[in-house]
């Protein structure tokens, strides 16, 4: 029996008919249908992924009583098993020469954004995300201009990918049950290439337009130490949620430092 572990964030989903739809969910877009599932914990999802008969496969887990638990029962054989943490894994390791794979998980909420930032770095591999969430992590990353809930991470994805909220999960679909609903949503690779700017550089502009997101742009950009003659005039009186994902673009390109 595996135990849920409170410092790795498990909630293991039990409610029945959740996983199967989770699974049919992933369209494989772009003709992709190599998957990582991450955290698969006791296998709930694991089972529908692998029932489709259209997917290839591999799970990454950092917890080793879950590691032995797939393994002994032969959900997976051992090589398509990882027991890593996949902040710090290696994706050639299951999908060499920089194959393209799926991404989804029941994911664990405790490293949540951390999972996100990764698939923005993996962006030229990744085609497609579907997985759930904390439900207002969910939302926040599926919100457009002008929501509270519409922020840093709203901005970064949308730039690569479009992204839908597909449905909401209740607490007692868990075990442990979450102390919060559950979202679960999608994300499809767009066609952006090249916002204009660097990744590091529009992170920073959108941080820092965030970082004090009651303030106009004017005050929260030149606290974050951007100049305010580069800061475009149509942008200096609006606030950072008032912005598309394509206005940060423009914002981010007029900020690019300029050489003396």
């Amino acid at each position: 029996m595996v135990r849920a572990k409170k410092h790795l964030g498990q909630h293991f989903l039990t409610g029945p008919g959740i996983a199967d739809r989770i699974a049919q969910s992933i369209t494989c877009h772009n003709g992709c249908n190599s998957v990582l599932e991450v955290g698969p914990g006791t296998g709930a999802l694991t089972l529908p992924l692998l029932e489709r008969g259209d997917l290839d496969l591999h799970v990454v887990e950092l917890d080793t009583e879950s590691v032995d638990f797939l393994v002994t029962e032969e959900l997976l054989p051992s090589e398509r098993v990882h027991g890593v943490d996949l902040l710090s894994w290696n994706p050639n390791l299951a999908f060499p020469d920089n194959k393209p794979f799926i991404v989804a998980g029941n994911f664990p909420y405790n490293i949540s954004s951390q999972i996100l930032f990764q698939v923005i770095d993996w962006r030229e591999r990744v085609p497609e995300l579907v997985g759930m969430f904390q439900k207002e992590v969910a939302q926040r990353i599926a919100e457009g201009p002008g929501s509270r809930t519409y922020g840093i991470l709203s901005v970064l994805l949308q730039t690569y990918y479009d992204i839908e909220y597909l449905f909401t999960v209740d607490e007692d679909a868990f075990e442990p049950p979450p102390r919060v609903k559950s979202g679960v949503i999608r994300l499809l690779r767009n066609d952006m290439v090249d916002p204009g700017c660097t990744f590091l550089h529009l992170k920073r502009v959108v941080k820092g337009a965030f970082n004090q997101r009651r303030k106009t742009l004017r005050n929260a950009l030149t606290s974050a130490g951007f100049a305010e003659e580069v800061i475009p005039e149509e942008f200096l009186k609006k606030r950072a949620e008032q912005l598309s994902p394509k206005e940060f673009h423009i914002l981010a390109i007029a900020l690019i430092p300029t050489s003396s």
